[in-house]
């Protein structure tokens, strides 16, 4: 995971990522990257398709949000991560979803009531 735009454009990140458990952290440098990968075509190739895999996603997350009402917002993030909806604090689960935690408290109920 990284800043994207601050990795590649060697700029000061504007985005950060929050660990909710105990991890372990790599750090590569965009000069390590473009080493690994002119070095190993395999690694240049793992970089690709990671870079291509996240960007589908951030699609989807973006079509999602303009495109959805709340309920379903929470109903594909229930699809998509059972276990994790269960695991971390609702407040995030909230800032994900682009909404209130009040909001996300009313749909959790709704879909517990079936």
């Amino acid at each position: 995971m990284t800043d994207y735009i601050g990795f590649f454009k060697q700029n000061n990140a504007t985005m950060f990522v929050e660990c909710l458990k105990e991890g372990e952290v790599l750090c590569l440098t965009l000069e390590g990257r473009e080493k690994l990968a002119a070095e190993f075509h395999k690694m240049e190739h793992f970089f690709r398709v990671k870079l291509t895999n996240g960007y589908i996603a951030l699609q989807q997350r973006i079509t999602l949000l303009l495109s959805s009402t709340p309920q379903q917002r929470y109903e594909e993030f229930s699809r998509l991560y059972p276990d994790l909806i269960l695991q971390i604090p609702k407040k995030y689960v909230a800032e994900y979803l682009g909404v209130s935690r009040e909001t996300l408290s009313r749909l959790y109920t709704n879909d517990n009531k079936y």
